[in-house]
């Protein structure tokens, strides 16, 4: 059995010679066994005329060797930055007097009082420290050999105690200073920041282990996106980010990669990667949605158009110009997407002149049969006059638009508007006009290729409406041609999404 795949080139210029499409692919002549077996080696080049090649609507583009990079549009969430923040707790146990900082999210500096507390222990230990300080004043001028240094070591070991109950300096200067127990001390905030969570509250006993405030540190914040596995081996550590709120429109915060989260979440199939950003002016909240731009350098590559390369399932064709229209099909090996460009690791070299117009190949007979059908003959003479101008009314000038209600389409019973102007914006009527949906077979899920087609009415101004039952939810390939007066005037092709559930 003989299988033909059809290059699809849409070209409003030059669409009546749609049949000529298929000498093209005359080169993908494959013997198949069974329409599920492998994708034989076999293909044979071709030769166009120039005339053909125009009439078509072929075009090439040169292989180049360059540094490429590609953005990763994602979202995120802001979230504090968790290096940056602190809790407070005492290391002695006792009852809160006065607390100053009374109120979740009251900004705070370092050292600024938080609260007092009165201890029983701490005030026995600033006891022992005004003694030590008394007996060092005492024997300060003693002639006797270490009596005056063993005062000191008092002092200081009782001060020391006092530091590691974390005592503020200005309060053990304060003892020193007026020789008298206070009662109660102040605990100051070790952190510039806000306060997060807040415990304390007047006349409450507190142990070593009560958590009293949670403050952080907002002049720096993380934002966490999510970065899908197919995309997360092109992000590096240190690669820039840009993040967008609604909240501000026109501003841009600049960020950095500095961690990707090393697993993967089963039910959205994506990692997150977390971005650090300078926040002086205090406008990333945590909490706040974010959209992220990751500039993701891929270093110099080999790149293509993105249409220049077929995709059959099993490998991947690039049709290379060897001159006067002599073309061979050629395999490549491909790297990942550069936005509009596809990366090349094998197959082609720098300087090499391909077709960029390629379209899907249809690896299997059931998708070949289902996209012959789908291909929509030239009314009768269309050969003879292949080579022939169009009518200057109509020659490069078709434009075709569809627009479905249900927007997007769904499964089951849609309708289909479709729009058929001129360049001047000038309404074409009187046209025949169909619309196939065309799905290509998914053999690992046990679906065979599906295909279904309408005929638009001519509802007058250019206007043309058709319903159509769509079998499956899914990603379809949509063919819309338009024919007049014997002549197909315009094609337009491109993928659509159905809602729904797939057909099994």
């Amino acid at each position: 059995m003989i299988a033909r795949a059809f290059f699809w080139i849409v070209n409003a210029g030059a669409l009546a010679a749609l049949a000529a499409m298929v000498a093209i692919f005359s080169l993908l002549d494959l013997a198949m066994a069974q329409s599920s077996g492998p994708v034989p080696a076999a293909l044979a080049p071709i030769q166009l005329t120039p005339d053909r090649r125009q009439l078509i609507g072929v075009k090439f583009a040169n292989v180049e060797r360059r540094d490429v990079s590609e953005n990763l549009e994602t979202t995120g969430s802001i979230e504090p930055d968790e290096k940056l923040q602190s809790y407070v707790q005492t290391r002695f146990p006792g009852w809160i007097q006065k607390v100053f900082a009374n109120q979740t999210w009251q900004p705070v500096r370092k050292g600024q009082p938080l609260f007092t507390i009165y201890s029983p222990d701490l005030v026995s230990t600033e006891h022992e420290y005004l003694l030590a300080l008394k007996q060092q004043s005492r024997v300060q001028s003693s002639e006797i050999e270490g009596v005056a240094a063993g005062a000191d070591s008092m002092v200081e070991s009782a001060a020391e105690r006092l530091r590691q109950w974390n005592v503020a300096p200005s309060e053990i200067a304060r003892l020193k200073r007026e020789r008298t127990v206070g009662g109660a001390v102040a605990i100051d905030s070790p952190m510039t920041g806000v306060i997060a969570d807040r415990a304390a509250q007047p006349n409450m006993y507190v142990q070593p282990e009560t958590r009293l405030f949670t403050i952080i540190d907002l002049s720096r914040v993380w934002i966490y996106a999510a970065v899908f596995q197919d995309q997360i081996g092109k992000v590096r550590i240190g690669d820039p980010a840009i993040v967008t709120l609604d909240a501000y429109p026109g501003e841009k915060f600049d960020g950095r990669v500095d961690f990707i989260q090393p697993q993967i979440d089963p039910m959205t199939r994506a990692a997150k990667v977390r971005c650090e950003f300078v926040n002086r002016k205090g406008m990333l909240m945590p909490g706040m949605f974010a959209r992220v731009a990751i500039h993701l350098p891929l270093g110099n590559q080999m790149v293509i158009p993105e249409g220049g390369v077929i995709r059959t399932g099993l490998r991947n064709i690039a049709f290379v110009d060897r001159g006067d229209g002599y073309l061979t099909p050629t395999e490549v090996e491909l790297g990942p997407r550069a936005g509009a460009e596809q990366i090349v690791l094998k197959g082609l070299k720098p300087g090499d002149r391909i077709v960029s117009s390629a379209n899907f190949l249809i690896d299997s007979e059931s998708q070949l049969q289902a996209a012959a059908g789908a291909y929509v003959p030239p009314p009768p003479g269309v050969g003879a006059t292949a080579q022939s101008p169009l009518n200057p009314e109509t020659q490069n000038a078709a434009k075709i638009e569809m627009t479905t209600d249900p927007s997007p389409p769904k499964r089951g019973a849609n309708q289909l508007r479709i729009t058929l102007r001129e360049a001047s914006g000038k309404p074409i009527a009187n046209a025949k006009v169909s619309v196939t949906f065309f799905m290509a077979a998914m053999p690992a899920m046990g679906m065979a290729a599906m295909r279904a087609q309408a005929d638009a009415s001519d509802q007058g101004g250019g206007a043309y409406a058709a319903s159509l039952d769509i079998p499956s939810g899914g990603t379809w390939q949509v063919t819309i041609v338009a024919t007049k007066d014997g002549r197909a005037i315009a094609t337009s092709q491109f993928n659509l999404s159905v809602t729904g559930s797939m057909s099994m």
